[in-house]
């Protein structure tokens, strides 16, 4: 069997001085006269997320929170993998991968791990037990700054397919939201003999004719407005990191005060959260996350990924999925299309409109998420 290491997070002391030292020393640009989120992160804002980052953030706890859970590493197609697996006590638990997006990591899934490998230790039933493998994308986290182009959505289906047979996995689920639904797509594309059935958070069709936009009705107007507006007003950071990630990711790995405008603002667009970040996602969530970007210097190598995924072919359309698929639509998630759009391109058997969340699901609404996958998988199980 291939070599599969334990690993335990240990960021060194001196990183966490130089990121202190950092932020103390940032150099402030003039504020606007009128601040203006639709100019980008406001100001006032910033600042103080930047103070309580060198001043009150505590990264031992919440290292010593992630090492709870078994980690390890292994070598797929000379890329390193780090990954998150827990096993479940109930030994007829369904093994199931989770996959983060951008700007996101294996913190997003720091809620739900919990509830979904021991559901009777969190008011639920055994027969609704996960195997959880949580991996970090190649080239984000812990699996290393990769230095080799065409890490796609698609290759990294490749990947974590390998993962979970590697594991001893021969039938298993997959779930995500961001680039991790598309991981999931991909899995379920190039493994259908052993990936039995996927639950996205994230999900979105083109429109299958041009009649198909001069039909919709109201409701389908206002959701794929979000669509237009996000292409219009929200999508230059794809641009940049899916055609010049590296003149970018320089100054993001210089920069923490850098890294943390062009994260914490996404959070604050794309989060169910009445324009506060924090009514979605605790500050020190918010912060772990960033710092896990910071402490393994992957903010260039994870912007890449936008740009392999266009390059590579990853999104071009595809035959229709007919593994099945489940579907969490969050309310505030960053682009919507119409129900019969979707499922005219997935075999969509289950549907959730959910009443509250965004696009970081797992952190945002941690037990509508969990309960939804339950739901889904069940009848996937044997």
């Amino acid at each position: 069997m291939a070599d599969i290491r334990p690993f335990s997070i240990d960021v060194p002391e001196e990183t966490l001085v130089d990121l202190r030292d950092r932020l103390a020393r940032a150099r402030w640009s003039e504020p606007l006269d009128d601040p203006d989120w639709e100019y980008g992160i406001e100001q006032g804002v910033l600042r103080e997320l930047a103070r309580s980052w060198a001043d009150e953030y505590d990264w031992r706890r919440h290292e010593a929170e992630l090492n709870a859970f078994d980690q390890f590493t292994t070598e797929i197609d000379g890329q390193g993998v780090h990954f998150v697996h827990v096993r479940s006590p109930h030994a007829s638990a369904m093994p199931l991968i989770i996959t983060h997006g951008w700007p996101g990591s294996i913190v997003e899934f720091r809620h739900i791990i919990g509830p979904l490998t021991d559901p009777v230790a969190h008011g639920g039933n055994a027969e609704d037990a996960f195997h959880v493998v949580c991996p970090s994308l190649p080239g984000y986290g812990f699996s290393q700054p990769n230095n080799a182009k065409g890490w796609s959505a698609k290759t990294v289906g490749t990947l974590f397919a390998e993962l979970m047979a590697r594991l001893g996995y021969d039938r298993y689920g997959a779930q995500g939201g961001d680039w991790g639904a598309f991981v999931s797509q991909w899995i379920a594309r190039l493994d259908p003999e052993h990936c039995a059935a996927i639950h996205l958070n994230f999900l979105f069709a083109t429109p299958p004719s041009a009649e198909a936009l001069a039909e919709l009705d109201e409701a389908g107007r206002e959701n794929y407005g979000r669509f237009t507006h996000y292409i219009a007003e929200e999508s230059g950071y794809a641009n940049i990191q899916g055609t010049k990630p590296e003149t970018l990711g320089y100054a993001l790995n210089d920069s923490p005060i850098g890294l943390l405008a062009w994260i914490a603002e996404k959070f604050r667009t794309w989060t169910d959260c009445d324009g506060v970040i924090e009514n979605a996602v605790s500050r020190d969530d918010l912060l772990t996350n960033i710092t896990l970007y910071w402490v393994t210097a992957t903010a260039a190598s994870a912007a890449r990924m936008y740009r392999e995924t266009r390059l590579g072919g990853a999104m071009d359309p595809q035959p229709r999925l007919e593994t099945p698929v489940g579907h969490a639509c969050f309310p505030k998630e960053i682009m919507g299309a119409p129900r019969h759009w979707i499922e005219a391109q997935y075999n969509v058997t289950h549907w959730t409109d959910m009443p509250r969340g965004g696009h970081f699901a797992a952190l945002e609404q941690p037990d509508l998420l969990t309960s939804d996958i339950r739901s889904f998988f069940h009848p996937h199980r044997s």
